[in-house]
């Protein structure tokens, strides 16, 4: 939903900018982990579940699965994971090794610190504005998502933006096959061809740049930040990714 809101601002500056007054200088944007079509995305998801044998799928969602997701977060569990803290410390306890419950709530007080909210220009550092993970009644009371936002992709590219998209290979919110299966429909021709890397491979079109990131999930900065900085600068600066990173 929160990637549709953004494609269509971008839509409506575009729109906007015919008018001298209102123009803004907008380049291009990029985007990570994006559901872009609906009947797309979910075909993959069908797909994916298809080939899953159904003894697993109960597995998956069983009631002790989810409970013991729920009262991982601090345990050692057998092992596999370790928790990071100092009572000296400052920072904020990680749960290093493997998924980590409590990541939400590392972001929710992290974006609520005066500094980060002062350095963002989200508040003044001292009348602090109350930034949550998610709006929850936004999110069940939306009725204005697009179903698809190829169209707007076609729309954008043909005016000159560049689009870059991203994703972690091990995505299991929107899969990688779901995001590559929908840019392929766009009909645009490729620019170049594959070319490997180690942070994971890059897909040229001509106005709309594809990467993947080797071994990241859903939120790929989480699990790759040295690789998503560099990938972000080189799109600030206007250049293609380094194959040699």
């Amino acid at each position: 939903m929160q990637e549709s809101m953004f494609r269509e601002l971008a839509e409506l500056i575009y729109d906007m900018n015919k008018n001298p007054s209102l123009f803004i200088d907008l380049k291009g944007f990029l985007l990570g982990n994006p559901e872009t079509s609906d009947s797309h995305d979910w075909q993959v998801w069908w797909i994916m579940l298809g080939a899953m044998p159904s003894s697993r799928m109960q597995h998956m969602t069983s009631p002790e699965i989810t409970a013991n997701l729920t009262n991982s977060s601090g345990s050692n569990n057998g092992g596999r994971r370790l928790l990071m803290f100092k009572s000296t410390s400052k920072m904020i306890p990680r749960i290093m090794g493997s998924y980590d419950p409590c990541l939400d709530g590392y972001t929710t007080s992290f974006y609520n610190r005066p500094d980060v909210q002062k350095a963002l220009h989200a508040s003044d550092g001292h009348n602090i504005r109350n930034w949550s993970i998610c709006n929850k009644q936004i999110f069940n009371e939306w009725k204005d998502s697009m179903p698809s936002v190829l169209p707007i992709y076609k729309k954008l590219i043909a005016g000159g933006l560049r689009i870059w998209v991203y994703s972690g290979d091990t995505d299991g919110r929107v899969p990688v096959l779901s995001t590559r299966y929908c840019l392929d429909t766009l009909g645009i021709a490729y620019s170049w061809s594959l070319e490997a890397m180690v942070a994971g491979w890059l897909q040229e079109y001509e106005g709309l740049t594809f990467a993947t990131f080797r071994g990241a999930g859903h939120d790929v900065p989480t699990f790759k930040p040295s690789s998503s900085l560099a990938f972000f600068t080189a799109f600030l600066a206007g250049k293609a990714p380094s194959s040699t990173r």
